[in-house]
């Protein structure tokens, strides 16, 4: 790749697994040789965000730059995107990807007012994002809407999952310029296998404690095999609804069996359980489920959204979300005997190590920025190449 071939990467919050994916797609294309750069919200985020954003300034030559960007549609938004275009051409970028759909619409909106001189390619990739909202509801009709009045400034979409592509088709429209499915990736020293501490627990779930994330059903769940066979928890992570989730506990019985650990690393988690709950209600492509088949853990999860996809036709046990009686299940299979899950634990990982790779998702985008798109060929051109 040419030096001075200039990314800007967009984003809102430089938190959870959208941030996961810039952040190792932005240190791969530098290391390929490209100007990197990074603009996200300047209210969000903790030590991990500050941990992963100072790593981006050291190796991205267009460092990161931070403004005040609000979760929810906001008057302060045209500001931001002027901002955003001010800096992207200020760069002189040959693309600006915007990355969820604050980010996507920012960069979007940023890219119309770079068209006029510019030829600067926008690429949009939703992570789940607007797809998540139900089709019926006002907020739903209010995004779709939106998303399609901003269809015609991409030039390009990126989505990382069959399934996210197919649902925004549905939802949204399918897109009229180039868009291709590159899946998320994971680094070769990600794959080992997780050691357990002496006090393991029997779960753990590790994410956003919301409702989309089903943490109440895995608690009911939990709760309604404890005396067949009684198991301990660790649920990690933070959110919204995390005082709603400690109060549930205790209404259900399990003050001693489950632990509200807080944030932190999945791989600190890991060595905490035997078997990873992801009992999610709706999903993408989860980077927890990556990363628990990449440490070779035991994993019980839904049929939604990317899952089926990301696991192929090994028979990891999927239940249906929202469905209490059928995760139960499988929480009484694994307590009453684990090895079945560990084999496919084991099968899990090989498949994983050889579709979900970091060094190719990053080749994968950027030759969709070249080779789709046609983003930098105007430089070549001048040149005289």
């Amino acid at each position: 790749m040419s030096s001075n071939f200039r990314i800007l990467h967009c984003l809102r919050a430089p938190v959870g697994g959208l941030f996961r994916h810039v952040h190792d797609l932005a240190l791969g294309q530098a290391e390929l040789g490209a100007d990197v750069g990074i603009v996200c919200d300047s209210t969000t985020g903790g030590l991990e965000t500050k941990v992963g954003l100072n790593r981006l300034k050291d190796n991205c030559s267009l460092g990161v730059t931070r403004i005040p960007m609000s979760r929810k549609l906001d008057f302060n938004d045209w500001r931001v995107y002027r901002r955003i275009a001010k800096l992207a051409r200020k760069m002189d970028v040959d693309v600006l990807h915007g990355h969820g759909a604050k980010g996507g619409a920012y960069a979007r909106l940023a890219g119309k007012s770079l068209r006029k001189k510019k030829n600067t390619k926008v690429v949009y990739t939703p992570h789940g994002g607007v797809i998540h909202y139900s089709p019926s509801s006002l907020s739903g009709k209010l995004y779709f809407a939106l998303e399609r009045k901003l269809a015609p400034l991409t030039d390009g979409f990126i989505f990382e999952s069959m399934f996210s592509g197919n649902r925004y088709a549905e939802l949204v429209g399918r897109p009229e310029c180039p868009a291709r499915v590159i899946y998320n990736g994971l680094q070769r020293h990600e794959f080992y296998e997780s050691l357990l501490a002496d006090d393991a627990v029997d779960f753990v779930f590790v994410g956003d404690l919301c409702k989309l994330k089903g943490v109440d059903v895995f608690l009911e769940a939990l709760a309604q095999q404890q005396k067949i066979f009684p198991g301990r928890a660790i649920v990690v992570g933070s959110g919204p609804d995390e005082r709603q989730f400690k109060r549930l506990a205790r209404r259900l019985g399990l003050g001693a069996q489950v632990t509200f650990s807080g944030p932190q690393p999945a791989r600190t988690a890991f060595v905490r359980a035997r078997c990873v709950v992801i009992p999610s209600r709706t999903e993408s492509l989860p980077y927890i489920l990556l990363e628990a088949a990449a440490a070779q853990m035991p994993i019980i999860t839904t049929n939604v959204g990317g899952i089926p996809e990301m696991i192929d036709n090994i028979p990891v046990p999927l239940v249906p979300p929202g469905d209490v009686d059928a995760l139960a299940g499988q929480l009484r299979a694994f307590l009453s005997d684990p090895r079945p899950y560990l084999r496919r634990a084991a099968e899990l990982q090989k498949h994983v190590a050889n579709v979900f790779s970091v060094d190719m998702t990053v080749r994968e985008v950027v030759d969709f920025y070249i080779t789709d798109l046609g983003a930098g060929l105007h430089k070549v051109a001048d040149s005289g190449a």
